[in-house]
């Protein structure tokens, strides 16, 4: 019998369950694989080989495709994971067979203020230590790949300073003139380090590097994790690998790691990582991690990969999108849907009374202080107005041709007066409405929220782009701003507008894919403006290509590449048994 998650932490809920969990072997015989197609990594985690199963099963109809977003996130959480596992725990009480696609956590928020994104109660991803640190090693792959290019900038960028153009030729290297002020790439890692944004690398006499001003990104930030969503296959990601921008030469033409001669070794890192991960939920079911999450500063994805696979094995595949509907949703909406081909059957946009009753003018909670009194207190005023951000959200899914499915995310201290003032206005903005309990309950719980998938999923979609890769770059970020965010319009600065402008004349990077950069934490460039404002305009204030990805790069307000940590982070409560190795405290 599962634990109550009312008395006890996620982890140990995690720990109990995995008492009973599957050998990765019994999960691959559930969902049909064929022995050589499982790549195991010890007992209960594996690797698929795609290759094999697309090649067995390329010409089987694919399943139902649907897709997890949520409202503007709140500090107090969505559970937009838990609602993934849930919704996969839910259709699989209802006898569908069903495979979760959900993202590798990054370990900054892990061991910072997020946690590790397994979803939470009796809706979780297990074993919960591998998926919480580093797995089978996709993001390390990812930092040594990445790093290795910048090893081989920064050393060109040193011997072409200290060698001669005869001297460079008998190395057989050719000069590329690389401008130290115009530098695309900065070093990462998988943390939280404020005080690595800004650098300075190469201090000492010329053998100790090239002096020069660099920094840090988070990992899952890299455009190889972006090449790893978004690539069909390895010689796809082994094009891309070649294609990365790493700086610009001082005439301003562009450097890539094709030119460093470097994208051939990074593709070797990859490799492995190309095979998407099986692990499952706490009731047994099959789930997919792969690819990673902050769709506010990446695609934030799981990969297209990991879909294909899944809509081959399984009646419905049930993936998830990064953060709210306006930038997790867009990315899949306009980036990930472009480049797979794959149509989804439904979207659904999970709420909780709580978080929209802090969209609607409750006080914003304070990560470490007392929760305020009002959000356990009845209040429907401050949930109809915070129900305007959900509904915002609703018109993103329709605005793709999608049938939109509201999941209303249930906690003990909602009301019933509350609860049907969210269906009343969300059923007027054209959504299906669920009540899921799936926190408390698991697939139990998730029953309505199931139903209600399966009838979205019955009608057809009448799926759209946005917008055409035609569409100048300024239409399309005004597009993504004025109907998505609800900006009245966008404002440039002048560096911003100048890359913009050499965007739009180059025939190439002009019919690139278009990755918004914006704060998760609300609707406009502010992340302390909830709900859905309005007279507000968009500020891009620069601008990245990510020609191996295949996607330009606008970035509106302050938003940083490299998170901080805070005062109070997860890790003071992460631990180990010493007698049993057990890893205790992640959540």
């Amino acid at each position: 019998m599962a634990l109550d998650p009312t008395k006890h932490p996620d982890w140990q809920i995690a720990e109990d369950a995995e008492t009973r969990m599957k050998t990765v072997y019994q999960l691959a015989e559930d969902l049909g694989l064929q022995k050589d197609e499982l790549l195991p990594h010890g007992h209960y985690v594996g690797k698929i080989d795609f290759k094999k199963v697309l090649n067995r099963l390329g010409n089987k109809p694919d399943g139902k495709f649907v897709d997890v977003t949520a409202i503007t996130p709140t500090p107090l959480g969505e559970g937009k994971s838990t609602t993934t596992i849930g919704l996969v725990q839910g259709l699989g009480r209802r006898g569908k067979k069903v495979v979760g696609a959900i993202r590798q956590p990054s370990g900054g928020p892990t061991m910072n203020i997020k946690g590790s994104a397994a979803g939470g109660g009796l809706s979780q991803c297990i074993p919960l230590t591998p998926f919480s640190l580093g797995l089978t090693g996709d993001i390390n792959a990812i930092m040594n790949a990445h790093n290795l290019a910048m090893v081989a900038l920064t050393a060109r960028l040193q011997h072409e300073a200290n060698y001669n153009d005869e001297r460079l030729a008998k190395s057989n290297l050719k000069r590329l003139d690389i401008d130290p002020r115009k530098i695309e790439l900065k070093w990462i890692m998988d943390f939280c380090a404020q005080s690595l944004r800004n650098i300075i690398i190469g201090v000492g006499s010329k053998m100790d590097g090239y002096l020069m001003e660099s920094g840090f990104a988070i990992a899952v930030s890299s455009e190889i994790m972006a090449i790893l969503a978004v690539s069909t296959d390895l010689k796809d990601m082994r094009e891309r690998m070649g294609k990365i921008v790493v700086a610009y030469s001082r005439s301003g033409k562009p450097v890539t790691t094709g030119d460093l001669e470097v994208d051939g070794a990074m593709t070797a890192w990859m490799v492995g990582a190309l095979n998407p991960n099986l692990m499952q939920t706490v009731e047994g079911q099959p789930v997919f991690v792969h690819a990673g999450p902050f769709a506010n500063i990446a695609i934030g994805q799981s990969s297209i990969i990991a879909d294909r696979i899944a809509l081959k094995l399984a009646d419905y595949n049930v993936t998830e999108s990064g953060f709210g509907a306006d930038i997790g949703f867009e990315k899949f909406w306009n980036l990930k849907c472009r480049f797979s081909g794959q149509i989804p059957n439904a979207a659904v946009v999970v709420a909780t009374v709580r978080a929209l009753k802090c969209h609607g003018g409750a006080p914003i909670p304070v990560p470490g202080r007392p929760l305020d009194p009002c959000y356990t207190q009845e209040n429907v005023g401050w949930v109809e107005k915070g129900v305007e951000n959900l509904v915002q959200h609703i018109n993103t899914v329709k605005k793709a041709g999608i049938n939109p499915v509201v999941c209303i995310n249930a906690f003990h201290t909602d009301t019933d007066a509350e609860i049907k003032a969210i269906r009343r206005m969300a059923e007027a903005a054209g959504a299906r409405v669920a009540l899921s309990k799936h926190w408390l309950s698991g697939g139990d719980g998730a029953l309505e929220l199931a139903d209600a998938v399966v009838e979205a999923c019955n009608e057809k979609p009448h799926f759209k782009f946005l917008y055409e890769l035609e569409t100048p770059l300024r239409q399309r970020i005004e597009m993504i701003a004025t109907q998505v965010y609800g900006a009245q319009g966008v404002d440039y600065t002048p560096d911003a507008l100048v890359k913009i402008k050499a965007v739009e004349e180059d025939a190439e990077l002009s019919r690139l894919g278009t990755c918004m950069v914006k704060t998760h934490l609300s609707l406009s460039d502010d992340p302390k403006v909830k709900g859905a404002p309005k007279n507000w305009r968009l500020r891009v204030r620069d601008l990245l290509i990510y020609r191996g990805a295949g996607f330009v790069v606008p970035i509106a307000g302050d938003i940083k590449l490299m998170p901080g940590t805070s005062s109070d982070p997860a890790y003071r409560r992460v631990d180990v048994d010493v007698e049993t190795g057990k890893v205790k405290g992640l959540f």
